[in-house]
Order: structure tokens, then sequence, then C-alpha cells
């Protein structure tokens, strides 16, 4: 296992076809870390009503829910103009800090997917729209350590680090999750634990759907 090495910014670029496009290779498997990896949603979405306390913005919770994945600074842009977006973001990420720890709880399967991608000899990396700060807290309250971290990453983005580390799969709860996959030659792999479902991702190109990361394991070995 290699060290975790945390990417604050995620500047790939490229726009050729992956090189490891199907899982007859070997190589790096990616994971999406919110609602993939971690139930992160109520401190999500308390930190959201923090924001909307401080500020007197009225922020609906259910919206927020609907669109989980995204990176703070573009949900924000919903509720605040664009000269208001930053300090929302400084008021979230402050309460964010406080409530990670003690509300963020590790999903089914998640230490056991990591697992058997490196007893397969291959490397464990979360790919995620969260900022720096907000991972490592997330990722503590979980007891996860990936083999690398990249953070600020959401579609194309996402494309970009899976080709770079030509990895063989991708991991994720959302639409934009598969779609990054399907844009790195990637295999599509979604999982049912966030806000969308099993259709929903198979629609953004999901090669398959698993009601949770429980089933990953056993997916993994026979693909």
């Amino acid at each position: 296992m290699t060290a975790m090495r945390p990417r604050p910014t995620v500047e790939f670029t490229g726009s050729g076809p992956g090189d490891g496009g199907g899982m007859s290779g070997s190589g790096p498997v990616g994971f999406d870390l919110d609602m993939t990896l971690i139930n992160s949603r109520p401190a999500i979405l308390a930190s959201f009503a923090e924001v909307a306390r401080e500020t007197g913005t009225s922020i609906d919770p259910d919206a927020v829910d609907r669109r989980l994945g995204v990176k703070l600074e573009d949900e924000l842009a919903f509720w605040f103009p664009p000269e208001r977006v930053a300090a929302a973001a400084e008021i979230y990420r402050r309460h964010y800090l406080r409530l990670a720890e003690p509300m963020t709880t590790v999903l089914p399967g998640a230490h056991e997917a990591l697992a058997a991608v490196r007893a397969a000899g291959q490397r464990a990396v979360i790919i995620t729209a969260k900022h720096l700060m907000s991972a490592g807290p997330s990722l503590r309250a979980a007891g996860l350590v990936p083999d690398e971290l990249f953070t600020l990453a959401h579609g194309p983005e996402k494309a970009a680090v899976l080709r770079r580390l030509k990895a063989v799969a991708y991991v994720g709860d959302t639409p934009p999750d598969m779609a990054a996959a399907v844009q790195a030659g990637a295999r599509a792999v979604g999982v049912t634990t966030g806000s969308f479902t099993g259709e929903e991702l198979a629609g953004a190109g999901a090669d398959v759907v698993l009601d949770s990361l429980a089933s990953f394991p056993a997916w993994y070995r026979s693909a």
C-alpha cells in the first residue's frame, strides 16, 4: 500500500480514451467519497442549515440532497450571488469541520471494497469533489485511508484523473460519476446508497449497479 498523497486541486488534462477501459487488465480502482464510501449526508445538511441560519438565507435541504456530490461552491451558487459564495463556503466549512467526525459514518462494505482492490495488488484511490480540509475529518470518522486522494474533482475532472491513473473502474453514486468513468474508458460501477436510483445510474452509463459496496468484493473478483 502506498502512502496517501492528498491533492488539493486537480489540474490533469487530456481528451484521449483511457488505457484501462476494461477489467481484463490491471490498474487502480477509483472510488467516490460522499454517499459511496461514507454517509456524510447528516453532516452536510446540518452544515447547510448553519449557513442558512447565519446568513438569513433560505436553503432547501431537499434540493441540496438531490445534488449531493457537486462541489460546495457550485451548490452554494444556487443560493447566493457570486460575490457571496466564497464567504458562504467559509461558513459551511467552519461548521462541517466541527460536525463531520461526530456525524459521519462508514457505509456498509466500504472497508471490504478497498481491501478487495488491495488484495488484488492494485491501488484503491478516492476521487472526490470535497475540499481537502473537509475530506480529512470525513475519512477519519470512517476509518478509511486511501492509497491516493484527489480532491476538488467533479464530472469531467474526475474523468481526467481516471485517465491519468489508467484506472480500470470508478465506483460512485451519481450520474456524473458514471459519466466520468465512461469518458475515461473505465468500468462504471454504480451504488444506490446516494440520492439516485439504479435506473438513473444505468441511464448515465453504469456497467453494473450494486445495492451497496457490500456486493463489490464479489463483483470485483469475478470481473
